[in-house]
């Protein structure tokens, strides 16, 4: 029959053909027991966590089964995901027990994200849950709210988020864990991360990755990552691939990826194997760490996983209906769905609740019994939902004085150059709280000045390794992403570089983020975090020699449509500007922010005062470049984006020359979210300030550098809008020139002009008079351009080297071609 072959329990892999002397590079089971008082509370925390968990998915009342169930008993709807559930709260209570008996800081971060019944169950025991939310104390009361208030809109929700004592990552969506866990542990020394990840969730590209952030973990420096992959065979309705391999396969493949391998199986005997295991592990990662601060490292390491199997939701019915439960896929979600309406199911329930026995668990007040107790560590700080750098470490940067690397006004300056000396300082300045991942892109993008007192830092070449460098160089932006996540959750600050076209990758990542952040600023417990922080480069303005497929703004656009509380986007004009506001930025807490630039070197208009004036205000009048300081203008043009606002200043100077009586005003916009309107975001610019820098009647010109629709659902709810053209990228593009770029675009000197003049004839007569014959030379110069740069394959001479406002002419010129 069609889906046979996942309709059974625990389905074993097929034997592979790799040669059996591969298992010797698996570390055999330690079959020593452990003594009879850890057995009894290691038994007794997950018997109570799994009842608590379980409960919390079913049980509107009757919370501890003091009599049978009845279908007032059972929650109107049943959320939550019991499948991985019992293989957390075995990580969990031993994870504890190590605390307590090695006394080592230890963060939990859990891939399995939907676990949250087993982590808030087994926060619950610990007291973490009690001390941030008083109403969820350890007692009768505390345990009712924390059962029939889960996954209901007053109570938990059904994944673990920013609400959840001990969490640093967002459980809605896969693949990320383990990446953060790595982020999370660099510049911690003593800090061990312990990151379960689900076969279903090793599937995911992100992780397959992040299995290769070991590599860049220096142990002098950095703490550890104790990866526990649970591997229990299903994912919501098929099998899992880590799941049909068998353990030689499971050995050949960490063992490639630079680990070795423990398998956690013993179902007769678990609490002793996962005990065992973990203090192998641990003093594994402690051997490692020794050597390297002692000064003799060892090269490639060979970190230690974990391969922990045990069947997906454990312990509940084995059968329903007829059909596998226990084991199966049908044990991911709720294992008895009907349990409110089906007489059979309620019984099965109240089974299953029942074979936890509760009443040995719980005092009569709703406390525990004193064993569970034993493996809880008596230091509250020790606990995993107490770790204080899961929410209350927030190292400040020190920044220098960012107006000492300020290049010269008139002169030219690329962006990235100039703020590269400024974060090279910044990384002398604080050695243990400031790092930058990038994908392989720093030099490309002119950012290499950050390396005059720094290096890489990739432990696995003999070149870099054990040398303590602040940049981190991989080629997948999700890790990049997930490192950022880690290490700015733990307290510190990070900058992520990028190719515009490629920082959509981690689109919904960002979101996630964003979405952790703004449900820990709406905690009464969690402290502040520095704000993660993009840095676009090599932008499709310039993106010319890539072609099209290196043509892409839209990650602009994804952070335009957060929360307008955790949203910032800049689009500084000139190195001065860019100094200014990444100085802002890494001095920022709890944004998203983008920072949009170029490489290439361009006119620095203003001063470093200037600059510092600008960016305080977001947009500014640019009286150099306007008529008359640009009183009383007929039009006013409007820049975005660094090389946008150039074919905007030389629009101005061009309409210098052929239209003399139009009178122009320049603004540029450099804080994208003064846009919004009134009201619409914290830096939205109120009416009577939007109309003071862009008039109140005057056609306006925008020239942008992302999409228009962007600019359009900024500025909807300000009055008079039928005034205001747009041009911005229009996903056109090829290997072309500079110039050609912006001529396809229609965001070129010509058309930023064409759009001025048909502006200002509306109220200037004499621009309206001589409008047709303006036109026609702007447009009849357009197509001597194209045909100039298809026949050279370059543009004019002097297209960007000459700044249309220095003393100089225009680049408006006779290119030498007729119609």
């Amino acid at each position: 029959m069609p889906g046979e072959e996942i309709d059974r329990p625990n389905p074993q892999p097929l034997p592979s053909h790799i040669d059996d002397n591969v298992l010797s590079l698996a570390v055999k089971l330690d079959k020593t027991k452990l003594d009879e008082s850890t057995y009894t509370g290691l038994s007794e925390f997950r018997r109570a966590a799994n009842y608590i968990a379980a409960a919390m998915i079913f049980l509107a009342d009757n919370i501890l089964l003091e009599r049978d169930l009845t279908f007032d008993d059972i929650k109107p709807r049943l959320l939550g995901h019991w499948g991985t559930c019992p293989g957390l709260t075995l990580v969990y209570s031993h994870l504890n027990l190590l605390a307590t008996q090695r006394k080592q800081d230890i963060i939990f971060v859990v891939g399995p994200g939907h676990g949250a019944p087993a982590i808030l169950s087994s926060l619950w025991l610990e007291g973490s849950l009690g001390k941030f939310y008083p109403e969820y104390g350890r007692n009768k009361a505390g345990l009712k709210k924390l059962i029939t208030k889960f996954s209901t809109p007053s109570g938990f929700p059904s994944h673990i988020n920013a609400e959840t004592p001990g969490a640093i990552h967002e459980g809605g969506e896969l693949g990320y864990a383990l990446s953060v866990a790595f982020g999370a542990v660099m510049d911690k020394p003593d800090l061990v991360v312990a990151c379960v990840v689900g076969d279903g969730e090793a599937e995911t590209g992100p992780t397959a990755t992040a299995w290769h952030g070991a590599k860049f973990i220096d142990p002098a420096e950095s703490g550890a990552v104790l990866p526990i992959v649970h591997v229990n065979g299903f994912k919501i309705s098929e099998r899992t691939i880590y799941g049909c391999m068998d353990d030689k396969e499971m050995v050949t493949l960490f063992t490639g990826y630079g680990y070795q391998c423990r398998f956690v199986e013993d179902l007769e005997d678990i609490d002793a194997d996962m005990c065992r295991s973990m203090e192998w592990a641990l003093d594994e990662i402690h051997k490692i760490q020794k050597a390297a601060r002692s000064g003799k490292p060892i090269m490639k390491p060979r970190w230690p996983v974990l391969i922990m199997r045990t069947p997906k939701g454990w312990g509940a019915p084995q059968k329903v209906h007829g059909k596998f439960m226990e084991g199966s896929f049908r044990a991911h979600q709720v294992p008895l769905m009907a349990a409110k309406s089906d007489s059979g199911e309620l019984k099965q329930l109240q089974e299953w609740l029942g074979s936890y026995k509760p009443k040995e668990l719980f005092t009569e007040d709703g406390g525990i019994v004193e064993e569970i107790l034993s493996i809880i560590p008596k230091d509250d700080s020790k606990t995993l939902g107490q770790q204080n750098d899961t929410y209350g470490s927030h190292d400040v940067l020190k920044l220098p004085d960012w107006k000492k690397y300020a290049a010269k006004k008139g002169g030219q300056a690329s962006c990235m150059t100039t703020i590269g000396e400024l974060l090279d300082q910044t990384m002398v300045d604080n050695p243990k709280s400031f790092r930058i991942f990038s994908p392989d892109e720093l030099v490309s993008n002119k950012l290499d000045a950050v390396f005059r007192h720094t290096g890489r830092n990739f432990q696995w070449d003999e070149f870099s390794n054990a040398r303590g460098g602040r940049v981190i160089e991989i080629l997948s932006e999700h890790t990049c992403q997930g490192f950022m996540q880690g290490y700015t959750l733990t307290g510190r600050t990070a900058l992520f570089p990028s190719y515009e076209s490629f920082l959509g990758i981690v689109h919904t990542m960002m979101v996630q983020y964003s979405k952790f952040n703004k449900m820990a600023r709406e905690t009464s417990w969690r402290k502040d975090v520095s704000s993660i922080n993009y840095l676009e480069t090599s932008t499709w303005t310039r993106q010319e020699h890539n072609g099209f497929s290196h043509q892409n703004p839209s990650f602009i656009g994804a952070v335009l449509n957060l929360k307008p509380g955790a949203a910032r986007v800049y689009l500084p004009p000139d190195a001065n500007t860019f100094l200014s506001t990444i100085a802002h930025c890494l001095r920022s807490k709890n944004y998203v922010n983008l920072m949009v630039g170029s490489k290439q070197p361009q006119p620095v208009f203003l001063s470093a005062e200037e600059a510092d004036s600008h960016c305080r205000a977001g947009a500014s009048v640019w009286k150099f470049a306007s008529t008359d300081d640009g009183l009383d203008p007929d039009v006013v043009l409007v820049g975005i984006g660094a090389e946008i606002t150039f074919e905007v200043i030389e629009a101005a100077a061009m309409l210098r020359k052929i239209a003399p009586n139009l009178r122009v005003r320049v603004v540029n916009v450099t804080d994208l979210m003064i846009l919004k309107h009134e009201g619409g975001h914290p830096h939205a610019l109120s009416h009577e300030s939007f109309d003071a820098l862009f008039t109140a009647d005057r056609p306006i010109h925008i020239n942008y550098h992302g999409y228009p629709d962007e600019i359009k659902a900024l500025i909807f709810g300000r009055p008079n809008l039928q005034r205001v053209t747009i041009e911005a990228y229009r996903e056109e593009g090829s290997t072309t020139t500079p110039l050609d770029m912006m001529l396809r675009n229609r965001v070129s000197r010509y058309h930023v002009a064409e759009a001025a003049i048909k502006g200002a004839a509306v109220r200037n007569e004499k621009v309206k008079l001589d409008m047709h014959e303006m036109l026609s030379g702007l447009r009849h110069q357009l197509v001597k351009l194209q045909q100039y740069i298809m026949t050279t394959g370059k543009d004019p001479e002097g297209t960007y080297d000459t700044p249309a406002f220095g003393g100089k002419e225009s680049v408006h010129r006779d290119v030498g071609y007729a119609d």
